[in-house]
């Protein structure tokens, strides 16, 4: 049921409209259906209540020749091909009900109420619908049945009313024709349907797309200022007022942001320069200590504060880049980064790869890259580096040998100087931002960062990136 929900705001709309108005349509054709049958069964308990009073009074004279002109009429429209609209009424000791049949209180409320009126005092009335093809005084008359049969109305209904008066054993029987619904019925219905649905999906629709076109516009101008680049025009305002006072205050707010970002650029870049200065100053001063091994501390010291002084700028600028990505083909890049260490020496090996060309940041990616792969070195003492596709996600992976993390541990180890040794010695623990440094760089790709043991031993630590990047 989920995937036929549609999944946008035009389209669950839409369906709510055509939903809402499938659901009043029907109640709408139920209700007129059902006010035209009551239309239908009270014109012919109408009827049958008028045959009823002119028999209760055929000892006027002037009705009873009234009712054969009436008969006579009866008769000519008979022979005119048309159907009569009451039988004669007929005498009984019972009431004609069959056995199939349900008994009509409200039409025998209404008979009994009309014929008060009248004042005849109803001891019992009997009503009921029948077809008329089933009815045994219709079937005694071949010649209505044959004027029923070939009308093309085998299913007309009668409405049969049976009556007792106050101090009266005998029952009074009269049927009378229950016309057929000559509105158009459901083929109506259903075209009025059509009709409406025609014109209030498509006056919705275009209701709905002038507020969800600049909603779409919006959201693709915030995932574009998401992954730091920010347009050189703020977007334009349209669709309704509420929309446009949304945009306008989005791009407002997108040009603080930006302002904020820009702010900050200049800070941490005077900041690296404040301190990287007096850095350099005393990497100079420390040689003139005559003490070597001294000095190699004092040395060690102002590199590690260095490098921590590079990472923490680096992460503050993720996300920030000045260009967009460009296509590079990540296996060139990952044995260009493993050829690196090679350069220097370090135990890093080259395992499975594959072409794949992606749209990324190159430099940040493989900033990524290494401190995974340092991060190995330093625990580890080796690492083996590989790329993998699967399940739509490309996968830049170091496995190591090392003892790999705490269980507990995997889910915070990636935060800011959080470190896998827990002791403060940096040449085996670091700064702690190596690991917070590369899931902010597959963060800024769309990806993320993945961290596990490896069930033979050692940590396995992955980058992994969209494929429709």
């Amino acid at each position: 049921m989920r995937h036929l929900w549609p999944r946008s705001l035009l389209g669950q709309m839409l369906l709510a409209v055509a939903l809402a108005l499938l659901v009043a349509q029907s109640v709408s054709a139920v209700l007129l259906y059902r006010a035209a049958d009551a239309r239908r069964d009270a014109a012919a308990i109408n009827a049958a209540a008028f045959r009823l009073v002119g028999d209760a009074r055929n000892s006027d004279e002037r009705l009873m020749r009234g009712e054969r002109r009436g008969r006579q009429r009866g008769a000519r429209r008979d022979r005119s091909g048309r159907l009569p609209q009451a039988l004669r009424i007929e005498a009984s000791r019972q009431p004609s009900i069959m056995a199939n049949e349900t008994r009509e209180a409200e039409l025998e409320q209404e008979l009994t109420t009309i014929l008060a009126r009248e004042g005849l005092d109803v001891a019992e009335a009997v009503v009921t619908h029948r077809r008329a093809l089933d009815d045994p005084s219709v079937l005694a008359r071949r010649r209505l049945v044959r004027r029923i049969e070939n009308s093309g109305e085998r299913d007309l209904e009668l409405v049969v009313a049976s009556i007792r008066l106050q101090d009266s054993a005998e029952w009074r029987v009269i049927r009378g024709v229950k016309m057929p619904n000559r509105d158009g019925g459901p083929a109506t219905i259903i075209a009025q349907t059509l009709l409406l649905y025609v014109l209030l999906v498509a006056l919705h629709y275009l209701l709905l797309r002038r507020i969800t076109r600049p909603l779409a516009k919006l959201t693709d101008r915030t995932e574009a200022f998401d992954g730091g680049l920010v347009a050189a025009r703020p977007l334009k305002p349209e669709g309704p007022a509420d929309i446009r006072r949304l945009m306008i205050a989005h791009n407002g707010m997108e040009a603080r942001i930006a302002a904020l970002l820009d702010e900050k650029d200049v800070m941490l870049g005077a900041i690296g320069h404040d301190l990287k200065t007096p850095l350099a100053a005393l990497r100079v001063r420390i040689e003139s200590v005559d003490d070597a091994q001294e000095r190699g501390k004092m040395a060690q010291t102002i590199a590690d504060i260095s490098r921590s002084l590079d990472d923490i700028l680096s992460l503050a600028r993720v996300g920030r880049a000045s260009e967009p990505p460009e296509r590079t083909e990540l296996s060139a890049l990952v044995a260009s980064v493993v050829e690196e260490f090679e350069d220097m020496g370090r135990p890093v090996t080259l395992a499975d790869t594959r072409r794949i060309a992606l749209p990324i940041h190159a430099s940040w990616l493989k900033r990524g890259l290494r401190n995974l792969i340092d991060n190995a070195l330093r625990y580890a003492g080796t690492a083996a580096v590989s790329l993998h596709e699967q399940n739509g996600a490309i996968t830049l992976r170091v496995d190591d040998e090392g003892p790999g993390i705490p269980a507990d541990r995997l889910p915070t180890i990636a935060e800011p100087f959080t470190r896998g040794e827990t002791s403060r010695n940096r040449a085996t623990g670091g700064a702690g931002l190596g690991l917070t440094l590369a899931r902010a760089i597959a963060e800024q790709h769309g990806g993320s960062l993945h961290l596990e043991n490896r069930p033979q031993g050692g940590l396995r630590a992955e980058i992994r990136l969209p494929r429709g990047r």
